[in-house]
């Protein structure tokens, strides 16, 4: 006999641009559907807060410039983020919290999951503060294109779109992980910037996909999980 913890209460279905995104609670956490396969819930966090920590280490490992004896070394500006995907919004409200990042930019393309986020909408408890903080703005476009039309760069890319560059669900996500799409979000980096990728399982074949892609200081970094295979960060970093 099912109880109504066991039943998933669908709370929003939106057919959109890109199928169908569904926001759905499952006792007491919220998951997100992308046409019927599960992409996130809000159960756990710590591999998305990890992509956002990882960019910030790997940016903190930059070798320090050399200055003349008499010169002044001029202050380094606080890095400026940049999110492909808001999702349930761990890394979001993650990268908030620390003072240490300068502006926070996140790219969302379902208009559904902004809106979920927004206006007392039933994934704003996880991230009213961090839409609040001055440094955020959230812009409703796709990656690609965001990072193909910009004329800004960015110190870090962290990137949590689908469920990593080896399992998609959503059709065109996969050419955001071959060589044309890292192409892309190596352009919106700064020389040094740093490119981090979340991935739900390891993917030794997107590590020669980012060198490939002219990234250096490949690494991935395993995050073990309670059941199944690790999430993974692919770290990689544009050359100065």
């Amino acid at each position: 006999m099912f109880t109504s913890y066991d039943i998933p209460e669908v709370l929003d279905r939106r057919e959109g641009p890109y199928g169908e995104v569904v926001l759905r609670r499952h006792g007491d956490l919220l998951q997100i559907i992308a046409n019927g396969c599960f992409l996130m819930d809000t159960s756990d966090g710590r591999s998305e807060r990890r992509l956002v920590d990882a960019a910030l280490d790997t940016l903190d490992e930059r070798p320090t410039p050399t200055h003349a004896p008499t010169d002044t070394p001029a202050p380094t500006p606080a890095p400026h983020l940049l999110i492909g995907g808001l999702g349930v919004g761990f890394s979001l409200a993650h990268a908030a919290a620390n003072p240490r990042w300068g502006r926070i930019t996140v790219v969302e393309r379902e208009e559904a999951i902004i809106d979920w986020h927004q206006n007392d909408g039933p994934l704003s408890p996880l991230t009213a503060q961090a839409l609040a903080d001055p440094r955020t703005e959230i812009l409703k476009t796709d990656l690609v294109a965001f990072v193909n039309e910009t004329c800004a760069t960015f110190d870090a890319l962290c990137l949590d779109i689908d469920n990593g560059p080896d399992w998609t669900v959503t059709d065109g996500n996969e050419d955001l992980y071959a060589p044309t799409g890292l192409t892309s979000c190596a352009r919106a980096l700064k020389p040094g910037g740093v490119l981090a990728v979340w991935s739900a399982q390891p993917s030794p074949e997107f590590e020669g996909t980012l060198r490939n892609a002219g990234f250096k200081r490949v690494r991935t970094e395993e995050l073990p999980v309670a059941r199944g295979v690790p999430d993974v960060v692919h770290l990689a970093v544009r050359p100065g």
